[in-house]
């Protein structure tokens, strides 16, 4: 399966007004290094993009049905669903890990979702959203497998794109790889380089490229909740193989100490899947280093976090 710069631009005329433009910031004095702010989305992450894609293309086609939309999530995608649902006016039913953190179960519940905890991987929840799906009839969605949740999050990079016109390098996290194929994908068409990042233990794209096809890997990561989808989309296969991506590696230690430097030193609170992006470029031998002048930009997608244990990062990591 192949996106399109096309179903980017369609998505991007479908959600205008819906959700709020990203906000970039320069992460350095040079003006060689940026972060895209998606963490102040709708709902803390990306996610809320494609929900709004996939649920307006449905009522416009008329295969929106009252029961409603259900989902499987880790968590940022459920929230983005039932908040798109709840302005569609139809309910939405979530099915999470019981692993999954208690500060997205809590917000989901605010949404009005009906939340429910299955087993202690996303494939569990995925297993349960499809049956679910089958008895009710209720639209099945899906957090990252499908051309409209992909297509609406690749309209981040095209709102990069117009404020940072001379980028020459993205660094995208990926779990099931809907945003690094939209991204990639609208990246591509820009003349823009996308730099895949993936904890070392939930490397689900690094795995497929390796394959050549898309394989089962295991999931045991600090930023699983958000990036441990099992196995990549095809459609994050096919984007890695077209356009020019490098993919790279973090483990769990990089991950928790670029989050902890995001808030000692910036007051950003995000969690751990949105800092294994930034995990790449930081330490001594950081899994990508840019070159001399190159212009990066790192997308920090989401925010759904506890920040209490961020207030125990040691002082000393401040600048």
């Amino acid at each position: 399966m192949e996106l399109t710069h096309s179903d980017v631009k369609a998505a991007a005329e479908r959600m205008r007004g819906l959700v709020r433009p990203v906000t970039v910031a320069q992460a350095d004095h040079t003006g060689h290094l940026w972060f895209a702010l998606e963490f102040l989305q709708h709902t803390g992450s990306f996610k809320a993009r494609g929900a709004v894609n996939f649920l307006r293309t449905h009522r416009e086609n008329g295969t929106l049905p009252e029961v409603g939309v259900t989902i499987a999530s880790g968590g940022n995608a459920g929230l983005a669903c039932a908040w798109a649902a709840r302005s569609q006016g139809v309910p939405a039913t979530v099915f999470l890990p019981a692993t999954a953190p208690r500060v997205k179960v809590d917000r989901l519940t605010s949404y009005g979702a009906d939340v429910r905890l299955v087993g202690t991987q996303y494939a569990d929840a995925l297993a349960a959203s499809r049956d679910f799906a089958a008895a009710t009839g209720a639209l099945l969605s899906h957090a990252y497998d499908n051309p409209l949740i992909a297509a609406g999050a690749g309209t981040l990079m095209t709102e990069v794109h117009a404020l940072i016109p001379d980028l020459d390098t993205v660094v995208v996290a990926v779990g099931g790889g809907g945003l690094f194929a939209g991204v990639a994908t609208t990246a591509e068409h820009y003349g823009i380089r996308t730099i895949a990042v993936e904890p070392t233990r939930c490397r689900a794209l690094h795995a497929a490229i390796a394959a050549g096809e898309v394989v089962d890997v295991e999931v045991d990561s600090v930023a699983a909740d958000s990036l441990g989808a099992r196995r990549a989309s095809e459609m994050a296969l096919t984007a890695a193989r077209q356009y020019d991506v490098q993919s790279v590696l973090v483990d769990d230690a990089a991950i928790v100490a670029a989050r902890g430097a995001l808030w000692a030193r910036r007051r950003i609170a995000v969690e751990h899947g949105a800092a294994t992006a930034l995990a790449a470029i930081l330490g001594d031998e950081p899994a990508f280093r840019p070159a001399a002048g190159e212009r990066v930009c790192v997308v920090l997608c989401g925010a759904n976090t506890d920040p209490s244990d961020l207030t125990d990062w040691d002082s000393r990591h401040a600048d």
